[in-house]
């Protein structure tokens, strides 16, 4: 069991985020500095493990086949920064399919913990734009961390504006890369 655990949701953390899904290759573009912190997470000891709603195949958008690519060209690019992904967990679902895995629901956070051998995944931080993101870590314990990237601008100041909050305890930091110098500092 691992004691460095790190969620990340993929769109609008590690690649940019669209409105329109990412459903292509070419679609699939990196957030500058995203590589390199992953990077220097898995050089610092840190198992990083991405957590993501993929509602675009369950939509007929795109296929688990294009979405494994795009994960394999993760993996390329990072492995030059020493960068590792010990494991992709996504949920192809629409949101009326009521299944248990989709974000906010904790579903794939059951999943992470089962694979670890715990209950609880209690302090293991978990990255994410949305609000949804940090809704799926919290019931396991997760700390959440809201970057600034993606989505997750304008989920900050919503929340300021309409009242909503942040989970109990979210860090806001600016990309995944402060994140990064934040927890390997």
């Amino acid at each position: 069991m691992t004691e460095r655990l790190i969620i990340l949701d993929r769109d609008g953390v590690i690649n940019e985020d669209s409105d329109e899904y990412i459903k292509t290759l070419d679609e699939w573009i990196p957030i500058p500095g995203s590589l390199e912190a992953i990077g220097k997470l898995s050089s610092a000891g840190w198992e990083v493990v991405v957590a993501t709603n993929q509602s675009g195949i369950g939509r007929g958008l795109y296929s688990v086949e294009t979405m494994h690519a795009m994960h394999r060209r993760l993996i390329e690019l990072i492995a030059p920064f020493g960068g590792q992904i010990a494991g992709v967990y996504y949920c192809p679902h629409t949101p009326d399919q009521k299944c248990d895995c989709r974000k906010p629901k904790d579903g794939m956070f059951r999943e992470i913990a089962a694979r670890y051998g715990r209950e609880r995944l209690d302090g293991v931080p978990m990255v994410g734009d949305s609000l949804r993101d940090l809704q799926a870590g919290m019931p396991l314990g997760c700390q959440p961390y809201l970057v600034l990237t993606g989505k997750g601008a304008v989920t900050f100041l919503k929340g300021a504006h309409d009242g909503s909050e942040l989970p109990p305890g979210t860090r806001v930091r600016v990309s995944l890369a402060a994140v990064a110098q934040e927890l390997c500092s």
